[in-house]
């Protein structure tokens, strides 16, 4: 028998495939990797505010402060009861209510064997406290901190400490057939409640996400594997900032919050998507030109390379802007989404690049591109769409810029009138929760702040004094010395000082999360200076309005550093100042036009109640700094064209080639924000609605009419300081303008 020989496929050197082989062998052992450990990432996740709180911040003091009291930070899991005919409680109900507190430490926590009473805080006293108008109790259930930061089964300890509660309540109240309900809330039931709403952050929110993008990517590509090695690309490059993340938010090197993990998870899909589009795009072109898949995959990356580089350092640079952030949930989402932008940068210009190059044209399969010399460009001033558009920009260019601005700001007039002050409980969830309830049952008979007190340090000897200025202010209920609060009928329990410092407390007759609390905190931090200039005031209501300042600050701060780094990035990329100066303020007015049209869906057709104050921020990172991807595609292909033939039949050329492509990445990335809306919180809700309108209006709007047409308009001074050699050939209404050129000079 003859010896077989394996022979390389005309085209592609041997050495070439098996390093293409090799490439894509080794992103499948990161993907077997990573994959588990993308699913346990949520095990490292800080979702209260309090472990995001500024560390110069007087509620942080106070938190620290407050655990030299007592041995252990105390969550509480609060258990609130009424009578569902509103009667008040009876003798019977009281005995039903002491049995139940009695009973819940002995409850078991999951499969694990371990028991409620495990994660309280020893010495703790559990039992009903009944309200003035007795038509409801209390349990208050003091949990250790462990009880959030360990993971038993799979989550914190806090969730399935709420789940065994509510279970018990409801099912040993109901048999006593006296009409009374439970529901379980306080601290540690809204942080269960915020880790059932993140649980589907794993499986639902990236599923989706990839069935969103698996189904445009049909239509656009229309075969059934170009969108399965772009997918694979996306969820290789997520793998690798997963394994890179974990041990960094496990360390507490980093902060890792539900929010920042699924909008990574969004960041990776959309941008390796994005990446993967302009590569492929250019791929097909270079097919039309060579007979050699090798050839053309090796024209097609060094096109594709410095537009795609130039947008993830653009993004990536953005999101470390967020180290600059007060609010460490803010500055951990840097790095976080930092490194998913650099794995899918990563896996776009390697794996993808391997399949291509493996597969050849059976990659566009049943559609593959044959070599006819047919080029994006030859569509400009045809009935094509992009046809139209490029021409359009190029017959009435001052037009179409002038009106698309007058629009853009029109919708950027209502966008003073953002609100971004907080919410309450009751609007952060979209769904009914426990802790919502729970919380509503206490205000119906309780001071709306029991369970969350205002707390204040300072020097025992002022203590006295302190406690009368608390409870003098119009919204304190009551107050007191120390951690326990009264009972009503016994003496105050008092507390003994801790290195010279005493701890008062106060329950406000606001929510802790209401406006009323925050104003209460703002006069107590005045009229205690009276008192001690060493007094603090924290709790969390305290915390609350910290976070609200310190979203503020970060705002201010955080936005001109990504202004000046984009414009940086932007000015090196095109080798001039005005063309960048133009990009940044044209994404800035599409910014505020996205924030106008937000105010006016939430409050006039959603309506929310408000916004966090982390929105704006996080609305503006995103835009300006994905949004900005769309104009460095399309500048740095008109600067391209524009070498060649001139700038103005550049930028002609320039529109209508990456005319589809661009659109189908916008879509691409704003149906993948618009994923986060499955998950039932406000907060995500509005970042994919804004998101989502905001790269679709830069996609359709800016970056198709207002950005060409002005450039257009300007003609080859858009590139000042420099001047293109191609503006020497430019003749007058030519937009085909030169021959094409053997080697593109870059995108």
């Amino acid at each position: 028998m003859s010896e077989q020989r394996v022979v390389p496929r005309p085209g592609r050197p041997r050495l070439v495939l098996l390093a293409a082989l090799a490439i894509i062998v080794a992103w499948l052992a990161v993907g077997s990797v990573g994959g588990p450990a993308t699913g346990r990432l949520s095990e490292v996740q800080k979702n209260d505010n309090a472990s995001f709180l500024p560390a110069d911040a007087e509620s942080t003091a106070v938190l620290e402060s407050v655990a030299r009291f007592s041995d252990e930070e105390e969550i509480p899991l609060i258990v609130v009861v009424e009578r569902s005919d509103g009667e008040e409680l009876d003798l019977r109900a009281g005995a039903a209510l002491l049995k139940l507190a009695e009973e819940l430490p002995s409850l078991r926590l999951g499969e694990s064997g371990v028991t409620l009473g495990d994660y309280v805080v020893e010495g703790a006293r559990i039992g009903p406290v009944p309200s003035e108008d007795r038509k409801a109790a209390l349990i208050v259930i003091p949990l250790k901190e462990a009880a959030v930061s360990a993971v038993v089964d799979g989550e914190a300890p806090v969730v399935a400490a709420a789940d065994a509660v509510r279970t018990k309540a409801r099912v040993d109240l109901s048999a006593t057939g006296l009409g009374l309900t439970s529901s379980v809330g306080g601290p540690g039931g809204l942080i269960a409640d915020f880790s059932a709403a993140f649980a589907g952050i794993d499986g639902v929110l990236l599923l989706v996400a990839l069935c969103v993008v698996l189904v445009i990517l049909l239509v656009v590509y229309r075969s059934p594997v170009l969108p399965l090695a772009v997918l694979m690309s996306a969820v290789f490059g997520l793998c690798l900032a997963v394994l890179v993340i974990r041990p960094l938010a496990e360390n507490g090197t980093i902060e890792l919050s539900g929010q920042s993990q699924g909008i990574m998870f969004i960041l990776v899909v959309g941008a390796a998507t994005d990446y993967a589009l302009l590569l492929v795009s250019r791929f097909r072109e270079e097919l039309h030109e060579h007979e050699s898949t090798w050839v053309a995959l090796k024209r097609a990356w060094r096109g594709a390379v410095e537009p795609i580089v130039a947008s993830g350092a653009t993004v990536i640079l953005g999101l470390l802007c967020l180290l600059l952030a007060d609010l460490r949930n803010t500055s951990g989402l840097g790095p976080v989404g930092a490194l998913g932008i650099a794995g899918a940068l990563l896996a776009s210009l390697t794996f993808l690049p391997a399949v291509l190059l493996v597969f050849g044209r059976k990659a566009f399969w049943p559609f593959a591109p044959r070599v006819d010399h047919h080029h994006a460009e030859d569509a400009v001033g045809t009935r094509s769409l992009w046809g139209r558009v490029s021409g359009l920009v190029g017959r009435h260019p001052r037009r179409t810029w002038v009106v698309t601005l007058v629009v853009l700001l029109a919708a950027a007039a209502f966008a003073p009138s953002f609100k971004a002050e907080g919410v309450t409980i009751k609007d952060t969830f979209l769904t009914a929760t426990d802790s919502v309830d729970a919380q509503e049952a206490i205000q119906r008979h309780f001071a709306a702040g029991s369970g969350s007190p205002v707390q204040v340090i300072v020097p025992a000897e002022q203590a006295e004094a302190a406690r009368t200025v608390v409870e003098s202010d119009p919204g304190i209920d009551a107050a007191w010395i120390g951690l326990t609060p009264p009972v009503p009928g016994q003496p105050a329990p008092g507390a003994e000082p801790v290195d010279g410092l005493q701890l008062v407390q106060g329950t406000t007759a606001g929510a802790a999360d209401s406006q009323e609390a925050e104003d209460t905190v703002r006069r107590l931090r005045t009229s205690l200076d009276a008192v001690s200039p060493d007094a603090v005031v924290g709790g969390q209501a305290a915390i609350n309005l910290d976070v609200l300042d310190a979203s503020g600050r970060d705002l201010r701060v955080i936005v001109p550093a990504i202004l000046v780094v984009i414009f940086i990035v932007l000015c090196l990329l095109l080798r001039s100042i005005l063309a960048p100066f133009l990009l940044v303020v044209a994404n800035v007015i599409s910014f505020a036009a996205t924030i106008g049209v937000a105010e006016l869906v939430f409050d006039h057709v959603l309506g929310f109640g408000g916004s966090d104050p982390a929105i704006p921020l996080y609305g503006f990172v995103f835009l300006v700094a994905l949004g900005i991807d769309y104009s460095i595609f399309l500048m740095t292909r008109v600067r391209e064209e524009s070498v060649r033939r001139g700038t103005r039949p550049g930028i002609l050329v320039g529109l209508a080639v990456t005319g589809g492509v661009i659109t189908s990445a916008g879509i691409v990335l704003a149906a993948t924000f618009s994923a986060l809306s499955v998950l039932p919180l406000v907060f995500l809700v509005q970042v994919a609605f804004i998101v989502a309108f905001g790269v679709l209006l830069d996609t359709f709007v800016v970056r198709s009419l207002l950005v060409p047409a002005l450039s257009y308009d300007i003609g080859p001074r858009v590139w000042w300081p420099a001047r293109l050699a191609g503006d020497r050939r430019e003749t007058q209404g030519d937009p085909s303008g030169e021959q094409r050129t053997p080697e593109p000079s870059g995108v």
